[in-house]
């Protein structure tokens, strides 16, 4: 290599430990301060909830989340409706076996495919919202149907959203994984606002770019939720629970975000092509459009991929650069996965937890070849889930509005 080539690796190599040395303060930080679910005692909120459970083929799932949900120890009224999607399983039968007809659980079914410029959750949420905002709660809930609870995790969650005085609660459910492709990929998911945003700052602000949200568990002000028009504002959104977040802020209400270790968790994927699915139907909306594309995955390169290979084939202080960029990554994801499981672990898990960081530059080369199979897909209108193809044309929001109205 010439000496402005090893100029220019040099300066791009320390370029990106810089900025990873930056990302590993970040996470550092979270883990350290990101506020938390915790257990409540007497005298707590006891506002009428109802928990919205969307269900498409979620035959082995649901059953378990109705259970928890049947254990519950919420002081105040709970209702939980859950909404068969038109699933070609046994959810509906699954989800009226698990009930047992507890008065409390409401399962309804449906077979019709989501109205034009409406993604399938949003339609299943607002299905959900319609049937469950009838009985006027104070709190409503979305959870999605792969998700598991903690006895205590919807008192926990209403004592932060009341003493947040917020319109929005998520608390981050711990990220389960299984196979290897999913302990390389899953954690990415905390990984990328843990090490780019400080949690305790962001909660604070009004800023829409500053919310960060997890689908997986939502819970609203029910007054501020119906203000907004609900999921209707984010009909056509394929990332809409950020941008129901958003939606909120622009509106001059607050969200929040707090660790649901020990409360929430889930196991979102079992097996690559699902993954991979569940990846692709979204990343390419991500970075805005294809110059934002680059842009990333050239930060991405630059960042996690440039430095752990100087520190291998580089030389001098190319190569001790390198060297630093790579521990700092590999810490950035220990203390993100800190943050997420708040320090609970097995001696296994933590060996799981080490190798997976340890092997952060393979993750982020995964992330990249995702984010190129989403564009990919998406522009080739192959995009779905769940049988559902999602690259059907939308429609504005503000006539589809005017037109359900009608």
């Amino acid at each position: 290599m010439t000496s402005t080539g090893s100029r220019i690796l040099h300066h791009l190599t320390a370029t990106g430990t810089v900025l990873a040395g930056l990302s590993a303060m970040m996470s550092i930080g979270n883990a350290l301060f990101m506020p938390r679910l915790r257990r409540t005692g007497a005298g707590k909120p006891h506002d009428r909830v109802v928990v919205c459970i969307p269900a498409r083929d979620e035959e082995s799932t649901v059953p378990l989340l109705i259970a928890d949900l049947r254990e519950q120890t919420y002081g105040g009224e709970l209702r939980v409706i859950v909404l068969d999607d038109g699933s070609s399983d046994g959810t509906l039968a699954a989800a009226r076996r698990a009930a047992d007809g507890d008065p409390r659980i409401t399962v309804v079914s449906t077979c019709s495919p989501p109205s034009p410029g409406w993604t399938g959750k949003a339609a299943a949420c607002r299905t959900l919202a319609d049937i469950g905002l009838d009985d006027r709660p104070d709190v409503i809930v979305f959870v999605d149907a792969d998700v598991r609870l903690a006895p205590d995790a919807i008192a926990a969650s209403v004592s932060v959203l009341r003493e947040h005085d917020a319109a929005l609660m998520c608390p981050w459910p711990e990220q389960e994984s299984g196979s290897l492709v999913e302990h390389l990929v899953q954690p990415l998911l905390a990984f990328s606002w843990m090490s780019s945003l400080s949690v305790p700052l962001a909660n604070r602000s009004w800023r829409p770019s500053l919310a960060v949200a997890c689908g997986q568990f939502l819970m609203f002000d029910a007054g501020a939720y119906r203000e907004i028009g609900g999921h209707e504002s984010v009909a056509s959104s394929s990332t809409e629970d950020l941008d129901i977040a958003r939606t909120l802020r622009r509106n001059h209400k607050r969200t929040i975000l707090v660790s649901g270790a020990g409360f929430v968790s889930c196991r979102m994927y079992r097996s690559w092509p699902k993954l991979r699915e569940g990846y692709t139907r979204w990343l390419w909306s991500s970075f805005g459009g294809r110059v934002g594309t680059a842009l990333a995955l050239v930060g991405v390169s630059v960042v996690y991929l440039l430095p752990p290979a100087a520190a291998l084939v580089g030389t001098g202080r190319t190569r001790r650069m390198g060297t630093v960029g790579y521990l700092a990554a590999v810490t950035a994801r220990l203390c993100s996965a800190r943050s997420e499981s708040a320090g609970r672990a097995d001696v296994a898990d933590l060996a799981r937890t080490a190798a997976a960081a340890c092997a952060h530059p393979v993750s982020a080369a995964i992330f990249a070849t995702l984010v190129l199979d989403s564009r990919r897909r998406f522009a080739r209108n192959e995009l779905s889930w769940k049988s559902r193809p999602l690259n059907a044309p939308t429609i504005d929001v503000a006539t589809l509005s005017s037109t359900t109205k009608k």
